[in-house]
């Protein structure tokens, strides 16, 4: 590649131009001993024939004009003398015509007084070269300038660049098997680079790097990747709600025949709080931490009938004679709608129709309203009573011993005498004096001798055994969730 200049600082093109003007006088001056010398160079060409058995022309240096140079080579072999050509202040250019029709300059300078007699007489005496000359036309001016108008530019810079951060990945017992967590997010470093870069005619080339100081560390990236098979199983992290898929024994270690620390029963929930094996996890129950093994867990996402179940069993769990009544049931409207639907003996369809009245007085008076229709069951026989079908009062409320029917209460709808049994046990039966119930006001607490059946039992029936039938009836209810 040339430069667009030659070392004087001068344009490549008026060199060339200095070159014409001193190849021109150099002719005029040694005109007389070309001639002498053309004898000699005719008998040596004679042996010399281009592809059409044409003698090369007397002078080559003629033919190889710096403004037009083309020359039409021959494959053959010929012979032909170097020449050189003395420019005054330019380029000593030697012209070599190779095989494959390759120009080379030299940038070699010689002054026109330097250049004796002598050296013209060593040049007419050259001994001959063989050469192979290619056919092909090779235009020295274009080379030539295709190469001057290439610009090339280096620039040294100092640059402050990214050092990347790593990725390190670290093995997790405790997640599912091939999930992964980013716990760490990497930052890249800093560093101070001082280059070298190359630009050709404004367009970047390359770059050479000479230097490079870290200014700031990166900070790796740290992900785990979990190897839990079971967690991946049941599709679960740490800290997540399992349920029981049977009954089991939550034990002190993780051992089978380890110390017993809690009893748990099937679909009850638990929350998962370490693994340390497949085969047994860490959880707390109830308050109760202790080791479950693995085999009897699973989680809503796999099993989703799991979460509803288990409402229903800490429903179920609750349901004793002992319970206190003076507690809601727990139950949705949709719970009571199913448990009253299609009973079997309420022929009638009254506690199915009233269903709704029962979970709202629940809400609105805080008693148990499945406690409130199985003393209604009981007392009306499934509403099949005389009282019942004729004064729509389910509980024989107001009656007296001597006079049942006569004294008892008639209501327009049931649910007008499901509302009033309400309010009246609400405020005398089962809450302790000064209780806060329903309009701003407090319990009374005139028959109140606990919030149990047993204890309701006292001051409500004269029959003893009351409390057990009414709570057979609320067993009864309650299992058809």
């Amino acid at each position: 590649m040339i430069d667009d200049k030659d070392f004087s600082g001068r344009k490549l093109t008026d060199v060339f131009k200095e070159l014409e003007q001193a190849r021109y006088s150099y002719e005029q001056e040694n005109r007389a001993n070309e001639r002498a010398l053309r004898a000699k160079k005719e008998k040596k060409q004679k042996k010399v024939h281009n592809l059409n058995n044409q003698t090369i022309p007397e002078n080559i240096n003629n033919q190889v004009n710096m403004e037009n140079p083309e020359i039409m080579f021959s494959n053959k072999k010929a012979k032909i003398s170097k020449k050189a050509i003395p420019i005054s202040g330019g380029i000593l250019a030697l012209l070599v015509v190779t095989s494959i029709g390759i120009v080379t300059f030299s940038n070699s300078v010689m002054s026109k007084d330097s250049l004796a007699s002598s050296d013209v007489a060593s040049y007419a005496g050259e001994e001959d070269v063989d050469i192979e000359i290619n056919r092909h036309r090779l235009n020295a001016h274009n080379i030539i300038t295709s190469n001057s108008a290439l610009e090339t530019v280096k620039e040294q810079v100092t640059e402050e660049r990214d050092i990347p951060f790593e990725t390190v990945y670290q093995d997790c017992s405790y997640l599912p098997k091939d999930e992964q967590t980013t716990i760490q997010n990497g930052e890249v470093g800093k560093k101070n680079v001082t280059v070298v870069k190359t630009y050709e005619n404004g367009e970047f080339v390359e770059e050479n790097i000479l230097n490079e100081t870290k200014t700031k560390d990166y900070l790796p990236q740290i992900v785990t990747v979990g190897t839990s098979e079971f967690l991946a199983k049941i599709k679960a992290h740490l800290n997540d709600t399992l349920y029981l898929t049977s009954d089991s024994v939550l034990r002190k270690e993780t051992k089978d025949d380890s110390e017993e620390v809690a009893k748990i029963e099937k679909f009850i929930d638990v929350k998962l709080l370490e693994l340390p094996s497949e085969e047994w996890c860490k959880v707390s129950y109830d308050s109760v931490e202790g080791y479950l093994p693995t085999s009897v867990l699973t989680s809503a996402v796999v099993t989703p009938s799991m979460p509803e179940k288990n409402r229903i069993k800490k429903i179920l769990d609750k349901v004793n004679i002992e319970m206190e009544l003076n507690k809601p049931s727990g139950l949705t409207l949709a719970d009571y709608k199913k448990v009253f639907k299609n009973l079997p003996n309420d022929t009638n369809n009254i506690f199915e129709d009233n269903a709704e009245v029962f979970y709202e007085v629940e809400k609105k008076y805080n008693i148990n309203g499945i406690f409130l229709a199985s003393l209604g069951i009981h007392e009306s026989n499934w509403g099949t009573s005389q009282i019942a079908k004729d004064k729509k009062n389910l509980f024989g409320y107001g009656s007296y011993d001597s006079t049942p029917y006569e004294s008892s209460y008639e209501f327009e709808t049931y649910e007008e005498g499901i509302d009033l049994v309400a309010r009246v046990l609400t405020k005398y039966y089962i809450n302790p004096p000064g209780t806060k119930i329903y309009n701003n006001e407090t319990a009374v607490s005139t028959y109140y001798n606990g919030s149990t059946l047993e204890a309701v039992n006292e001051r409500y029936a004269s029959d003893e055994d009351w409390h057990t039938k009414v709570f057979n009836y609320m067993e009864y209810l309650y299992n058809r969730l």
